[in-house]
């Protein structure tokens, strides 16, 4: 009976591009309004300008859910608030070892080709984290996260010498 739970919720900042992609739609919607106006034709331009704008609008709002429960670890990708996907899951059994992304331990365990996965904000002053996972098949994948104390601290209690403050 020495389950455990924590969860913890992070928000991707919006790229510069995407302010750029945001642009470009909402004058492609503009420009297609007038030509629904004016020609049978531009109605079907705007209906799928439309729904275009709104499907990408929705998919440049991204938040990242990190969930572990005992030794399993589950990160799933919300898109506009409304849309939920399992973006990665694994063990802790699995993973080498969880450290600072700038720290000289992890880039020891970095090999060339290794995949990489990108799960944090962006933010500024957000403290970024990598692990080092070895999944099924001997794939290892370096996994780029912003736990909280509360997830570090869950780590650090069932594989404390996995975890490098």
């Amino acid at each position: 009976m020495n389950d455990s739970y924590t969860e913890w919720l992070v928000k991707r900042k919006a790229p510069a591009s995407s302010l750029i992609i945001k642009a470009a739609l909402i004058a492609l919607c503009a420009v297609s309004a007038f030509l629904a106006l004016t020609t049978m034709f531009g109605i079907i331009i705007l209906a799928a300008a439309g729904a275009a704008t709104y499907y990408i609008f929705q998919n440049l709002n991204l938040e990242f859910e990190y969930l572990f429960v005992n030794d399993q670890i589950t990160i799933d990708k919300i898109m506009g608030r409304a849309r939920r996907k399992k973006a990665w899951e694994g063990t802790l059994g699995e993973v080498q070892i969880v450290a600072p992304l700038d720290s000289y331990i992890l880039k020891d365990y970095e090999k060339p080709g290794m995949k990489r996965l990108d799960f944090a904000s962006h933010a500024p002053n957000a403290r970024v984290y990598g692990m080092i996972y070895h999944g099924e098949g001997g794939q290892v994948t370096k996994i780029v996260f912003e736990p909280n104390d509360k997830i570090l601290q869950h780590i650090r209690q069932r594989s404390p010498r996995k975890v490098v403050l």
